[in-house]
């Protein structure tokens, strides 16, 4: 029999992580967002708002896996407690007032978690004391996800671009580069590899292999933002003015490893930016 997976918060990832699920042909999918109009073919629809627990619209009679991939409706302190912290609440409530006992609960966390902002390498089990609400808020988050009583998993994503993600390109195409120094790193992953890494952790929980409660999702090579935007250039055959600022992610500057993840047998379709962004640029240019 199909396993039911309930993706809450069915955005971008969800979408893509809904599709790479109905693929395997082993899982029947519910997606819950406020617009059900742009859920994937396939997608059991479930139409509510996760701020609202009254307003979660109607589930599975059974729920074997529950991922809560939400975004924040935009910045500010507020759009990230509704989204991450009482959203999350909110269906972490409801699976067991429902009596639901999930096999595990995943959640898309951020690299913002982390307070390094040096360059230096991070991993799961590094400190985190973030200064900025958005890490504080995704600990507060995780902390609230691992207390419940189902099996959870956090994955602190980096900056995640794709398909209708083009910031940086768009900077380059506005000929917006940055200074070479300081050096800024930044880790990305493709929204592809978002997606991936939650099917294959489910996919390993079901095989009943070890998952643990942390992972970091980004990808093998972190890289100055300065490299980043000068080889997009290059692509575009653009000129960038470096004296604009570079561009300042929450996520800071530091270098993190996906060692974790690769250990567990993920492999990534993209491995590196330049990857991720030849296919990205390609798809754009034949369109």
């Amino acid at each position: 029999m199909n396993k039911n997976v309930l993706i809450a918060g069915c955005g971008d990832v969800g979408c893509e992580l809904a599709q790479q699920l109905l693929d395997t042909g082993n899982y029947s999918v519910w997606g819950l967002r406020r617009n059900i109009d742009r859920l994937p073919s396939g997608v059991h629809p479930v139409e509510g708002d996760l701020s609202n627990p009254e307003q979660l619209g109607e589930w599975p009679s059974n729920i074997d896996y529950v991922v809560y991939a939400a975004a924040a409706d935009g910045p500010g302190q507020d759009n990230y407690h509704k989204a991450y912290l009482r959203g999350l609440s909110n269906v972490l409530s409801r699976l067991q007032a429902d009596g639901h006992r999930p096999e595990r609960v995943l959640f898309t966390s951020s690299t913002s978690s982390y307070h390094q902002n040096d360059g230096q390498w991070v991993d799961e089990t590094s400190p985190t004391n973030p200064g900025r609400y958005a890490g504080k808020i995704m600990l507060e988050a995780e902390a609230i996800l691992i207390n419940s009583p189902f099996p959870a998993t956090a994955v602190r994503f980096g900056g995640i671009y794709g398909p209708g993600r083009n910031r940086m390109i768009n900077r380059v195409r506005a000929g917006e580069g940055c200074k070479a120094e300081p050096v800024i790193y930044g880790n990305r992953i493709h929204r592809d590899d978002c997606a991936g890494i939650l099917a294959h952790l489910i996919q390993r929980d079901e095989q009943k292999l070890p998952v643990d409660s942390l992972y970091l999702g980004v990808d093998h090579e972190p890289a100055p933002l300065y490299e980043v935007l000068h080889w997009l250039a290059d692509q575009l055959d653009i000129m960038l003015d470096d004296t604009h600022p570079a561009p300042q992610p929450q996520r800071g500057s530091k270098r993190c490893s996906n060692q974790r993840i690769i250990d567990a047998g993920y492999t990534f379709r993209f491995p590196n930016y330049k990857a991720g962004y030849s296919e990205l640029l390609d798809s754009m240019s034949s369109e």
